[in-house]
């Protein structure tokens, strides 16, 4: 299979899923509508993308699920840190990225991506996490089995290998503490590329049922001011990760990417004390 060939499977995927998820939510919604925003990269019309935002719903204050396909050629000060740019600095990147906050304080913060990047060669990366403002062993356990099956599913080593990738990248150095309790993360996914796809799309339609079920269990919960404040304070440790260590962040700003399409991960309303 050739390059183009793998791109264009790729993309089609994750507009695909982009579609599944926002269908998903528009149910749990009872029929509210994203908010559909298309972008270009550059007056070079090197690629663009789609996000699409619902805000104020009965579950969420904030849901975006953005697409992108974007190419060019990396600028000299970022090249040196992307694999497979160091003769040639084309690259080729689709990916699709999607956060959520909820209103319910008992209802994590959920975030996931996946994405195939070509410079020189491709390969695949992503993950999802959560960030529970209140503590559920029972939920956290019960996620960690959800996301170990999909794993074990391709290989029995994955998840243990990107487990620990996601708890060392989502930990924040100047808190001394992790963004929330994990999941999988993982980059530069490269072994057999249909092998590699078959994951990718298995860990997209693993966190649609994973999101789905959570919110199912825990939408009637009843919450007070407290944990609202609680959840608030935690949303400020998510803006802080988002903004200083986040890859997809960094990488988006860096390569002409729309602004407000990266910042949509951004809760609504955080607070510091």
């Amino acid at each position: 299979m050739n390059a183009e060939m793998k791109k264009k499977l790729a993309k089609n995927w994750f507009k695909i899923l982009q579609d599944m998820i926002c269908r998903g939510i528009e149910e749990l919604e009872g029929g509210k509508k994203f908010i559909v925003t298309e972008w270009k990269r550059n007056k070079k019309n090197e690629g663009g993308g789609e996000y699409r935002v619902l805000k104020e719903g009965k579950i969420f204050e904030k849901v975006g699920v953005n697409f992108s396909e974007v190419y060019g050629k990396f600028s000299k000060e970022f090249r040196n840190k992307i694999p497979g740019t160091n003769l040639n600095p084309s690259f080729w990147a689709s990916g699709i990225s999607i956060v959520m906050h909820t209103k319910n304080p008992h209802i994590p913060a959920m975030h996931f991506n996946t994405r195939y990047i070509y410079t020189s060669h491709g390969w695949f990366g992503g993950g999802m996490d959560i960030t529970p403002s209140i503590k559920d062993t029972r939920l956290k356990n019960w996620y960690h089995n959800e996301v170990k099956k999909c794993c074990d599913r391709h290989s029995k080593n994955l998840y243990k290998k990107y487990k620990k990738w996601c708890d060392e990248y989502f930990y924040l150095p100047h808190r001394k503490e992790p963004r929330g309790i994990g999941g999988i993360f993982f980059d530069y996914k490269k072994d057999n590329w249909q092998k590699d796809f078959s994951f990718i799309k298995d860990v997209g339609i693993t966190f649609k049922k994973i999101f789905q079920e959570i919110i199912e269990k825990k939408s009637k919960k009843k919450w007070s001011k407290k944990d609202k404040e609680i959840q608030y304070e935690k949303r400020g440790r998510y803006v802080e990760f988002n903004l200083l260590y986040d890859r997809g962040t960094k990488f988006g700003l860096q390569t002409d990417g729309n602004v407000e399409a990266i910042l949509m991960s951004l809760p609504p309303t955080a607070k510091w004390k």
